[in-house]
């Protein structure tokens, strides 16, 4: 007997008759289209998606958690990144454990509600903090494993060098637990000497690498090409990942080009924060504003894996948004010029199996035999998903249901009088 079955549903990538999907013990054991003519197997509990999509869950491959919900803390507002980092660092001497982790637990709520079965975060490690939010961190992923998985990224944003004491505390987040070995290629003076701390930490622990970097709109900005080499010459193909690198829009086509494939022959998973490097970037332009994004369909068009984060919320990098990458990759696909059906398909998959890929997920998807993540949209398609992004979502964590949002709108429609003089 099945735990849970669920009838009548749309997949994607299926344009064949909706399907039935069955889970036993945490994972997929039944998939079959309804037209085949097969009997339902029994299950303990069954639910009727009316024709709705399910999606494997949604994942979060980069968001900041200790530094959400800042606004009302903030004396002014962020004109630079650079401001954004000074503002949150006089911040940060005042956090507590306990702030940290309510704050943090608010946005995994969220994300959950939103349809996050898997989430990467980025725990800030410094002499300022100490280890006081990647200690954080770790009681939550313990805390929350129910409702999602949650990889920690122990990360320097003060930089290693320009911050003394801060590689000793990285060295100790890594012996204590750390999932990914983090780095911010734009804040030590020597991008070797970062470089070279980054790798050989992620070498001696076996971990994966998660780089912040070339966060501008200046084309001389190119730290992904030396983070490209290293990875190559180090084997780490398929295991380094990097976030904003905005810079590559600035390009000109054929240096980018040339770059956007080095990128792709490193294997490198280029992590795209829209509402954060839109918000940022751009802004020293006295003519004509770049758009502040990494380019996406170039870096696509030349294999490299692009997936979409939701990075901050509601502090000086991003005052806007919410633990929902629907949202966030609405805005992509608006600012990104991709607007087709088939571009939907590709968000989608950006939020799906493109992030998990990239945070090295292995059992994952709508198939015999993965882990039952799954969010249902009472939607038919990607593309009503994504131009909707519907309120009404269910979830399943391993086949068992964390969240369940239902939305009832009533439309009052009363008849206009209309008196005659």
């Amino acid at each position: 007997m099945l735990d849970l079955l669920i009838t009548d549903v749309r997949l994607p990538d299926e344009e064949a008759a909706p399907f039935d999907i069955g889970v036993r013990e945490g994972v997929i054991v039944h998939l079959a289209a309804r037209s085949s003519g097969s009997s339902a197997p029994d299950s303990a509990e069954a639910l009727d998606a009316k024709g709705g999509m399910l999606l494997p869950g949604l994942i979060e491959p980069h968001i900041h958690l200790e530094k959400a919900y800042l606004l009302s803390r903030m004396e002014q507002e962020a004109a630079s990144l650079q401001d954004a980092i000074k503002m949150t660092a006089e911040m940060k001497r005042s956090f507590t454990r306990e702030d940290m982790a309510a704050r943090s637990l608010a946005v995994v709520r969220e994300a959950v509600r939103s349809g996050v079965t898997h989430m990467r975060c980025h725990a800030e490690v410094d002499p300022i903090l100490g280890l006081s939010a990647f200690e954080a961190m770790l009681e939550l992923k313990e805390k929350v494993k129910r409702w999602l998985d949650l990889q920690i990224v122990v990360f320097p944003q003060e930089g290693i060098y320009k911050s003394p004491g801060t590689a000793e505390l990285m060295e100790e987040a890594m012996r204590l637990g750390g999932d990914v070995v983090g780095g911010i290629t734009y804040q030590d003076g020597s991008l070797h000497e970062h470089l070279d701390f980054v790798f050989r930490l992620a070498e001696k622990h076996g971990k994966p690498i998660d780089f912040h970097a070339d966060f501008s709109d200046n084309p001389e900005h190119k730290a992904i090409a030396d983070i490209a080499g290293r990875t190559i010459a180090s084997g780490m193909q398929g295991l380094v990942s990097a976030g904003h690198v905005t810079s590559l829009g600035s390009m000109e086509q054929g240096r980018a080009e040339a770059l956007a494939g080095l990128i792709g022959r490193a294997g490198i998973h280029i992590m795209t924060l829209p509402a954060t490097d839109l918000f940022i970037n751009g802004r020293g332009d006295g003519v004509s504003r770049c758009r502040g994004l990494t380019p996406v369909g170039l870096l696509q068009e030349k294999g490299v894996n692009v997936v979409i984060g939701v990075n901050n919320v509601r502090n000086p990098f991003t005052p806007f948004g919410k633990a929902d990458p629907l949202e966030t990759a609405w805005l992509l696909a608006v600012t990104a010029y991709m607007g087709s059906a088939a571009d939907s398909g590709k968000v989608i998959r950006m939020l799906t199996h493109g992030a998990a890929q990239a945070l090295g997920i292995g059992d994952y998807g709508l198939k015999l035999g993965a882990s039952a993540d799954m969010v249902l949209f009472p939607a038919s398609s990607e593309r009503a998903i994504l131009l909707g992004k519907p309120e009404q979502r269910t979830v399943w964590k391993r086949g068992v249901k964390t969240a369940e949002t239902r939305v009832e709108s009533v439309l009052s429609e009363q008849k206009a009088l209309i008196k005659s003089i």
